[in-house]
């Protein structure tokens, strides 16, 4: 049976008594760091302590699953189909509606934060950023079947670098974005989600490319269902999103042929080369860039990548 316990007050002993019925329940006087501590059990099993927050924890009393509802925090927020800002919005949430989290994944950075939770509103993901848990980190289990993205081999890094290049101030790149570092793409403005401080040190630069291209490395792991690759064509792709985005990757007869078993090697020769646009005009960055992609793809010696070892 599963039990949900909305709000972020205490629940007091008589609303659990109606939630577990003949459980029995007894609140101590711990009341350190703004939390209250419970004694919950029965005749038949010993008093199991634990303490409430901010928001309700998962418990699980005598065999009786209790899912937490945490609060919104932000004004309106967007779940989405997956666990990225480039998935499609399912629907919105409004500050303080409570939502279910079911799972957690590790998806898109948002502010900082890269995980994603997993909606009772089926198959339905909002960042963890707008959602008051209470804690720093994952509070549910793993959604089933996440694995975490490989990371990338140093000949992608190295092509993403070449690429992008690295500029320690905010710029306009040739498709009209503010970007910053290598090939970081503004947020907020003034790149003000930037944790590092601008004029960016190439070190940070570095740091914040890291963290950009873990974005891209779990969207991609994310969308390739039915495709095996190794590191070389992995790569690929994460400097393609990365330079095209995960919305426009997510969409893409890239990914809809990879999904039906074509040979890999044969679509990416075949489609990368379409992305050379930028404003309607083809850009010459942007062939050698899908070129250097499809050499990267075809260069063998690599390891596996995807399907990803869980």
């Amino acid at each position: 049976m599963i039990v949900m316990i909305k709000g972020s007050r205490y629940p007091t002993a008589q609303t659990f008594r109606s939630f577990v019925g003949t459980q029995a329940l007894a609140p101590s006087t711990s009341r350190q760091n703004q939390s209250k501590t419970f004694l919950v059990g029965s005749r038949n099993r010993p008093f199991t302590q634990f303490k409430m927050k901010s928001a309700t924890l998962p418990l699980l009393i005598a065999g009786v699953t209790v899912a937490a509802a945490y609060p919104i925090t932000g004004d309106v927020v967007n779940c989405r189909s997956g666990p990225g800002t480039g998935y499609s919005v399912v629907k919105q949430y409004t500050q303080g509606q409570d939502v279910t989290i079911t799972c957690q994944i590790e998806g898109t950075n948002v502010n900082g934060v890269t995980i994603w939770d997993k909606t009772a509103d089926g198959n339905c993901y909002v960042s963890d950023y707008y959602v008051q848990t209470g804690v720093n980190g994952y509070v549910t289990g793993r959604c089933s079947g996440a694995c975490s993205a490989p990371k990338s081999n140093q000949a992608t890094v190295d092509l993403i670098a070449e690429f992008e290049g690295f500029e320690p101030d905010v710029y306009i790149d040739p498709t009209g974005n503010p970007t910053v570092g290598y090939g970081h793409l503004c947020q907020q403005t003034g790149c003000a989600e930037v944790p590092y401080p601008i004029p960016l040190s190439q070190a940070d630069g570095k740091r914040l490319l890291a963290s950009d291209m873990a974005r891209f490395e779990q969207c991609i792991t994310t969308m390739i269902t039915g495709a095996t690759l190794n590191l070389n064509q992995y790569g690929a792709l994460i400097s393609w999103s990365f330079n095209m985005g995960c919305g426009a990757a997510q969409t893409s007869t890239l990914v809809a042929r990879l999904n039906r078993g074509e040979n890999v090697n044969t679509v990416l020769a075949e489609e990368l080369p379409r992305w050379v646009y930028g404003g309607g005009v083809v850009l010459p960055g942007l062939v050698r860039r899908r070129n250097a992609e499809v050499a990267l793809a075809r260069t063998a010696g690599s390891g596996p990548a995807l399907p990803a070892q869980c």
